[in-house]
């Protein structure tokens, strides 16, 4: 189920290149930015606007953490979200989940669907106790990721030294290192913990009294855990004591079963998801014939089960519709079969090499007696298969207007008067 390749030691350790901290990169039309060259941060994600592919999150810095402005922070359009170790939208993440972000400046300041900001934000100090790098220019995002899906994809576990528990909460100590081992010096880190931290074995949700009463646990006071390796859900809530940056644990999964399972039922959460919605690509060439006929070449974006690149076969119909930065739909009210550009795939391509995060690797080209303005090189569209369901998407996925960007940013109008 895993998509991604594991990057450098730095990248590894959740540390950058003097490269790319001290260059911020902007993303060129047509090309997935390379991610070595993304700014990384993690925070708390504070809030979701799923139908814009948007959202907050309170940045770790080096001060006060509950201070900490919510950063506004826009998904590329071939940007990947990652839950449970499993392909997800921005809709599934519950809020207050600690998120690791690789995020690069905005490919175009002027449809932006956050504000740009200068491009040294990052260094700058945010004063009343909040320390520096707590709003990063770089808020357009090539890859979000929880605590579990980064430590598959870099090969790290969390390994448990101590528990101190009363009263059915506490804290536990823990590094997080190599699942292989090696030579690295891991940093302990306090979290905490109370009864609603779930507890993953195999097809079983535990809870902290299952522990004590098979005696892992105590019912109070310390015990060693012995470098229990093992993965965890990490969120932020306000810690008593004074202490203004201390994680939270919301799960532990004790065993690889019990995290393939999470990351199953998410994997079938996003599958229905995307083909609902339609998987989004971008437009490679046009080859223009006569009466509005055209053969489409597009790349589809990465970071879905592979069960729905499987679904693209030569020979099958297929639907294409345009969409704007967002992936909202812009062609059609009645849903995004309305008035999209109906076809035959003509043949799946897979392209050579290593795919670029972002990349599927795969190509289709798509054969059309009846192109839409919206499908033209350069421009991101979604596209769907003749076997998955045809229906129509709520109101806020879909602008009625494609040159109208406003209509992505809700006012209070859009309610009804009373």
């Amino acid at each position: 189920m895993k998509i991604f390749v594991l990057g450098s030691l730095f990248l590894a350790l959740g540390l950058r290149t003097a490269t790319a901290a001290d260059d911020p990169f902007r993303p060129e039309a047509g090309k997935f930015p390379p991610l070595e060259k993304a700014h990384s941060y993690r925070g708390e994600l504070v809030f979701v606007d799923h139908a814009n592919r948007r959202g907050s999150i309170r940045v770790q810095g080096s001060g006060m953490f509950f201070r900490n402005d919510p950063h506004p922070f826009a998904m590329l359009p071939y940007g990947i979200v990652r839950y449970l170790g499993a392909p997800a939208d921005l809709r599934d993440i519950p809020l207050g989940t600690v998120m690791h972000v690789r995020a690069f400046l905005p490919p175009d300041p002027k449809i932006s669907a956050v504000p740009v900001l200068p491009v040294n934000s990052k260094k700058m100090d945010g004063n009343h106790n909040r320390g520096a790098g707590i709003a990063p220019a770089e808020n357009h995002v090539l890859l979000l990721e929880d605590e579990p899906s980064q430590c598959q994809r870099e090969g790290m576990v969390w390994k448990l030294k101590e528990v101190d528990l009363k009263n059915r909460e506490g804290m536990i100590i823990a590094t997080r290192e190599p699942k292989q081992g090696g030579d690295i010096k891991a940093t302990e880190e306090k979290m905490t913990f109370d009864a609603a931290t779930r507890i993953w074995r195999g097809r079983e949700c535990l809870g902290i009294e299952d522990l004590i009463t098979e005696s892992a646990w105590p019912a109070e006071g310390k015990k060693s855990l012995g470098n229990q390796p093992v993965l965890l859900g990490i969120t932020w809530k306000p810690a008593p004591d004074g202490i203004f940056t201390r994680f939270h644990i919301s799960d532990i999964w004790l065993d690889d079963a019990a995290m393939q399972r999470a990351a199953h039922n998410q994997t079938e959460t996003h599958k229905a998801f995307i083909r609902s919605r339609w998987t989004a690509a971008w437009i490679d060439s046009v080859e223009y014939g006569k009466f509005g006929r055209a053969t489409v070449t597009a790349t589809l974006f990465g970071g879905m089960d592979a069960s729905i690149y499987a679904d693209f076969t030569k020979g099958s119909p297929t639907m294409m519709n345009a969409v704007e930065n967002t992936l909202k739909h812009t062609h059609g009210a009645y849903g995004p079969a309305h008035m999209a550009s109906r076809g035959t795939t003509l043949d799946v391509i897979k392209l050579p090499g290593e795919a670029p995060l972002g990349s599927s690797g795969i190509q289709i080209r798509f054969e059309t007696d009846l192109i839409i303005e919206g499908i033209r090189p350069g421009r991101t569209v979604r596209v769907r298969p003749g076997n998955w369901p045809r229906v129509q998407v709520p109101r806020e996925e879909y602008l009625n207007d494609a040159s109208n960007l406003d209509e992505r940013f809700p006012t209070p109008a859009i309610f009804p008067k009373y």
